[in-house]
């Protein structure tokens, strides 16, 4: 999968080295704790996707400008104080095999890093008057906090439809990858429809992104790191449990909602869903609606003419349903 990411990066290679420096000088304050901070933040990044994004989608339409630097810095303060703020919700200590911001500053600064890279990015638009960018981003923040409420409220009371469900996944993951795409665009100056239409690209690229995490957790060979079930134990409601249990019989339905309610750590029962889930249909329905999305996500690309870019975003279509982590 490595290769595939360095194919992907191929006709935005320099962007993104100049990016690492723009993104790193996009963070940086008087506050000697921040810094250390933010260094920490730099050394131990992911893979930059989302930037990736914002990157290709402007070279679809257009070149890579300093405001489309701006924007891809814009996304991944968003993103980065949002998985900060996460780690000290769900109380984890580890993200990416290292110790979170949390576990090693604890939730007090962890909280404000987050809330000061929010900020960040809001500013780095109206510092550059870039309000059209400011739109784009205030937007994703709300439907992210709203999409995280959301699940938390629906997870207590077990209710989940499959269309809450929609659109709980788009809020909290579909609108960001659906914001860098915008913004890629409009760094170019494209027009509301053009705009329009690669927000709808990036949300399903979203969708589908976020129905294969889902799916990691009913797969035992997964290399995410994640354990299987894991979801389960959280009572978070997944696609592929939401269909099977909508088509169940009342008995099989109430033992199974009472797994997940009250029997969510005994492993026997857990691993007792994941079989009736995967023997239900559960998953194999889940993939077909995770590749109907990419579908959707396709058509729109190809209605722009060929390029290194366009080719990178296929790739990347394929990437998001296939990788195994």
């Amino acid at each position: 999968m490595a290769n595939t990411v360095e194919e992907i990066k191929r006709p935005i290679n320099e962007e993104m080295k100049l990016f690492e420096q723009k993104f790193y000088e996009s963070m940086q304050s008087k506050v000697p704790l921040l810094d250390k901070v933010t260094r920490f933040i730099v050394t131990t990044k992911g893979k930059q996707m989302r930037p990736m994004f914002v990157f290709l989608c402007a070279k679809l339409v257009g070149d890579v400008n300093e405001k489309t630097y701006r924007g891809a810095s814009m996304i991944e303060l968003i993103h980065t104080a949002t998985l900060v703020h996460d780690d000290v919700v769900d109380e984890s200590f580890k993200r990416r095999n290292f110790f979170s911001i949390n576990a090693l500053w604890k939730n007090k600064i962890a909280v404000l890093v987050g809330d000061y890279l929010l900020s960040k990015s809001v500013l780095l638009s109206t510092d550059h008057k870039d309000y059209d960018l400011l739109g784009v981003i205030s937007r994703t923040i709300r439907e992210m906090s709203e999409g995280e409420l959301l699940q938390l409220e629906k997870a207590r009371k077990l209710d989940i439809t499959e269309e809450v469900y929609y659109e709980i996944i788009r809020q909290k993951t579909a609108t960001l990858i659906a914001a860098c795409c915008e913004i890629g665009v409009l760094s170019n100056n494209a027009d509301a429809n053009l705009a329009k239409k690669m927000m709808d690209f990036g949300t399903y690229t979203g969708m589908a992104f976020q129905i294969k995490d889902d799916l990691f957790d009913y797969l035992t060979s997964n290399v995410i790191g994640k354990p299987v079930g894991i979801d389960i134990k959280e009572q978070k409601m997944t696609l592929p449990l939401i269909f099977t249990l909508r088509n169940a019989n009342e008995k099989d339905k109430k033992y199974y909602f009472n797994t997940i309610k009250r029997y969510n750590n005994d492993q026997k029962r857990v691993k007792e869903l994941i079989s009736f889930v995967k023997s239900s249909g559960g998953l194999d329905y889940a993939i077909s609606i995770m590749k109907d999305f990419q579908q959707k996500a396709k058509d729109i690309l190809n209605e722009f003419p060929d390029s290194e870019a366009r080719k990178s975003l296929h790739i990347m279509l394929d990437y998001v349903i296939e990788r195994k982590f």
